[in-house]
């Protein structure tokens, strides 16, 4: 192993480090890149990284990110995701788990117009955890369909995760988009079934809504409703994903329209202020902001990496894995879910696949379904103790009563039933490969 290879694992080990004492990501991304970079073939690394800090910057369709953003977050500060939730929770209330059958719907509609879990999981806490106590629900799987259903929107586009892998896989965005829907429904459809099968078994668990609570709305009033509340938004998300899709827009212009389309939808429904544009561009270029750092200050990382000699590492670590190339694909998998309990998805995407990536495009994997994969592993990033984001916004959120512990154990069983999702898609690659070729991508 030669000194420079040396100074690859030490900067690995470096950053690691730094995220454990507490530093922000971003920061330790940079110094650990510069530091050991500089160690190894000195300044040239600065005359590079300007370069390549350029190639972000002026990338196209990394101009979708903030669009996508503002278009989720005004949906979801102008309160559309309540009416939503009544709406919906109303249309399944008088079957057992029919209120946890209505939140996996709206967290796939959320997930959709929003991509951003942290805004959707505060918002399904707080409008329907006290209501699921209330009406008798187990802690547990209140907690769980919550903190799940509120990460569909990682899978299901456009999301975020998906942008930034397709820019790292040298795929396009609507490629992405089509490989992730057919997973991201199918394990939105599991949820759905494994709540069925907890009302018809324990239906105690997870009782219907009170028969005199369902009468308070007539049936004339919850299909106006339909019409009014759910069409919209459900329109703008068709619209937006079927235009990057079917070829004809590219991801910025879809991107672009469809922060447009929030805003009509927003003022159409009487719900527009100044006030809340304020609001929504602030969390937006905030949001945008820390995206933004975290893949400048990757670049650097990246082009240390490379330079040290790393990718030689990870090919001859890969290369020692028992099973060939199948052996290689299930050991990224157990390695991105075990990095899942300690890491952002976005220090995973930008910094951990890359590392790997070079080892799989030399034994000609197919990078749709490879990276359709890492996304739905990526998504148990969310949930999986003890650093899991879902995990602490829904704490953040809960009422009185409902513990940490409550949380853990509510969102094991759906952990479960994302693995499942994720190995059904290793066995059928087609899940994530038909949509693509089918319209030609």
């Amino acid at each position: 192993m030669s000194p420079n290879e040396l100074l690859a694992i030490a900067m690995v080990a470096t950053f690691f480090g730094l995220l454990i004492i507490g530093i922000p990501v971003g920061m330790a991304i940079a110094s650990s890149a510069l530091v050991f970079g500089y160690l190894g073939f000195g300044p040239l690394l600065f005359n590079l990284l300007p370069s390549r800090i350029y190639g972000v910057v002026t990338n196209y369709t990394l101009m979708a990110i903030p669009l996508f953003v503002f278009m989720g977050v005004m949906l979801e500060k102008s309160r559309l995701a309540e009416e939503l939730l009544d709406v919906i929770g109303h249309l399944y209330g008088r079957m057992a788990g029919g209120m946890a059958i209505a939140i996996v719907l709206v967290g796939v509609l959320l997930g959709a117009a929003t991509g951003i879990v942290g805004a959707t999981i505060v918002t399904l806490g707080l409008l329907t955890l006290p209501t699921l106590l209330r009406r008798g629900y187990s802690k547990a799987i209140a907690c769980g369909t919550i903190c799940a259903s509120g990460t569909l929107g990682q899978i299901i586009p456009p999301s975020l995760v998906l942008i930034l892998l397709a820019d790292i896989l040298g795929e396009s965005v609507g490629t992405m988009f089509a490989a992730a829907m057919i997973p991201g429904l199918v394990l939105a459809g599991i949820y759905v079934v494994a709540l069925i099968a907890v009302g018809l078994l324990r239906p105690n668990l997870v009782p219907p809504i009170d028969a005199g609570e369902r009468a308070a709305m007539s049936s004339r009033e919850l299909a106006k409703k339909v019409v009014v509340v759910v069409l919209p938004p459900l329109g703008l998300v068709i619209a937006v994903l079927g235009s990057i899709i079917g070829g004809v827009a590219a991801p910025t212009e879809a991107a672009s329209m469809g922060a447009i389309g929030s805003l009509l939808i927003v003022l159409l429904a009487g719900k527009f202020s100044f006030r809340l544009l304020d609001d929504v561009a602030r969390s937006t270029l905030l949001i945008s902001a820390m995206v933004f750092f975290i893949l400048i200050c990757a670049q650097a990382f990246g082009l240390a990496f490379r330079g040290l000699g790393g990718e030689n590492l990870v090919v001859r670590m890969f290369e020692w894995v028992p099973g060939g190339v199948t052996g290689s694909i299930v050991f990224l998998m157990l390695l991105l879910f075990v990095l899942g309990f300690f890491l952002e998805w976005i220090e995973i995407t930008y910094v951990a696949v890359p590392l790997f990536l070079p080892f799989f495009i030399k034994y000609n994997v197919d990078l749709v379904w490879l990276g359709t994969m890492i996304c739905l592993n990526l998504q148990t990033s969310f949930l999986t103790p003890p650093f899991g984001w879902a995990l602490f916004f829904l704490k953040g959120v809960a009422p009185k009563g409902v513990t940490t512990l409550d949380i853990y154990r509510g969102v094991l069983p759906f952990i479960g039933l994302q693995v499942l999702a994720l190995v059904m898609l290793f066995f059928v690659p087609g899940m994530a490969t038909w949509l693509p070729r089918a319209i030609g991508w």
